[in-house]
């Protein structure tokens, strides 16, 4: 089960670009390859699906706990040729860095450093990143933007005490387009197919493949146990194992979730639907923009996050679909939903611009696009009742990141309409605003939850749509 994390010496150096030029030349070569995504990223793992045609997973030490992570990358490892992680920001930065997630799984880690307006000195960047905490992490270096392969051996000969593997050039023309939350989701299809196989074709030239298909010595040493459960104490929550869990229902019993899925919507974390489907659910998906009713025959609505501002036009029109979520949300029936969704259940949504366009108007509030960011930053909630994800006093993991935030001046109805069932905290512990918006049976937040935070949140979910 080989495996590889591609990290950067900071956010921006190039290491996306990089794993999916990797992704797409060991899928050139014929390879089963699997991605991952250190952190709590959305698009990037879209971005992967792209190449490799399989889902990519988030291993996030803090939301999910290191046993968790550990089980995730050892099932999704299993039967594929090669594993690769892609990193997040630089690769020592935050307290659960890519280097403590490589360490964890005991995976080699190979550095991607910018080479723009930089040649010998670069030699002095690998060295302190290579002696800084663990001379054993880094096994390679790839460098980007390179003007030649005369800057190239410059570079390469200032490296002492790791391989080279090899470079991009800085005359790639390879680029994602990007906006507010960051890279364009693979849902748009940001990146042609051409465009694909010409980054493939660049890596094959440039990069040393099959010495990173010989880093087969640095295995992760996972022991999987046999079930599922939550540990609790320590700085996070600790899991045992991801195996699927048998529900014992019947096709013809499942509870059916329909999933909001589509350009405006696609953030959710893989193994969410994973755990929902291994707790007794059957999912589909529909489409907000363009579908003009709810799916038939469904139990519950889930919404993720997404780009609902950007196309805020194509959903205010599309006034069926509008009406169905209101309704279905009014007769009682459970909704739960995720940022981009949360604002999609509001009253409307005011852009950037600063129009304003209507939205389900399940929520008192409106919603407000800002040039700034709003927030950004892990989550940790406590219920302070029971709802559809747990019972009072449970708590549960995620991240927030989105430029919008509620208008309180827009409220129309009584505040006794409206609770809030989240007590909010940072990574830190610091106690922020209430948060959990419920009315009747649906619930919303700014926060993604990912479901492997907390081992009854699947199963809580499943048992709540069945009351209902």
């Amino acid at each position: 089960m080989p495996g590889v994390v591609i990290a950067g010496t900071y956010s921006g150096c190039g290491k996306t670009t990089i794993t999916l030029g990797v992704l797409a030349a060991l899928k050139k070569k014929g390879m089963a390859v699997q991605s991952f995504k250190a952190g709590p990223d959305f698009i990037d793992t879209g971005l992967h699906r792209m190449i490799t045609g399989r889902p990519s997973r988030n291993l996030d030490l803090w939301m999910c706990g290191e046993d968790y992570v550990k089980a995730c990358f050892h099932k999704h490892s299993t039967g594929v040729d090669i594993s690769v992680v892609e990193g997040v920001m630089g690769l020592y930065d935050g307290d659960f860095s890519t280097a403590r997630l490589a360490d964890a799984l005991n995976l080699p880690v190979i550095l991607i450093v910018d080479a723009y307006g930089m040649a010998e000195s670069a030699g002095a960047v690998v060295k302190g990143f290579m002696e800084y905490k663990n001379p054993n992490l880094i096994k390679g270096i790839i460098f980007n933007r390179v003007a030649s392969e005369r800057h190239f051996r410059r570079l390469k000969n200032s490296v002492r005490g790791v391989e080279v593997l090899g470079y991009l050039p800085r005359d790639l023309n390879f680029e994602i387009p990007h906006r507010h939350l960051g890279l364009a989701v693979a849902e748009e299809n940001p990146i042609a197919g051409e465009n694909i196989e010409r980054l493939a074709d660049t890596v094959l030239k440039h990069v040393d493949i099959e010495a990173i298909l010989a880093m087969n010595d640095y295995l992760p040493k996972v022991t999987i146990h046999d079930s599922m459960s939550l540990k609790q104490g320590g700085d996070c929550p600790r899991f045992t194992s991801v195996a699927p869990v048998e529900s014992g229902l019947s096709q013809t019993s499942a509870p059916k979730i329909a999933i909001a899925y589509d350009r405006a919507f696609c953030f959710y974390y893989e193994d969410n639907l994973d755990l929902l489907k291994n707790a007794g659910a059957e999912i589909v998906t529909f489409s907000p923009i363009s579908d003009s009713k709810i799916p038939d025959n469904v139990d519950a609505v889930y919404i993720g996050g997404g780009y609902p501002e950007l196309y805020a036009g194509e959903l205010s029109k599309n006034q069926s679909m509008l009406e169905a979520i209101y309704n279905w949300a009014d007769s009682g029936k459970p909704i739960y939903a995720e940022c981009g969704g949360l604002m999609y259940l509001s009253q409307g949504i005011h852009d950037f611009q600063g129009n304003f366009f209507r939205m389900a108007g399940v929520f008192p509030f409106e919603t407000l696009m800002k040039n700034g960011r709003s927030h950004l930053g892990y989550r940790e909630i406590q219920l302070k009742e029971d709802c559809m994800l747990g019972k009072k006093g449970d708590r549960l993991r995620g991240h927030e990141f989105h430029y919008s935030e509620i208008k309180p001046s827009a409220f129309s109805l009584q505040p006794s309409a409206l609770t809030t069932c989240y007590s909010l905290f940072d990574n830190t512990g610091q106690n922020l605003q209430n948060e959990g918006y419920r009315i009747e049976n649906t619930l919303a937040s700014y926060v993604h939850l990912h479901f492997g935070s907390n081992s009854n949140i699947a199963k809580t979910f499943i048992g709540f749509i069945k009351e209902c």
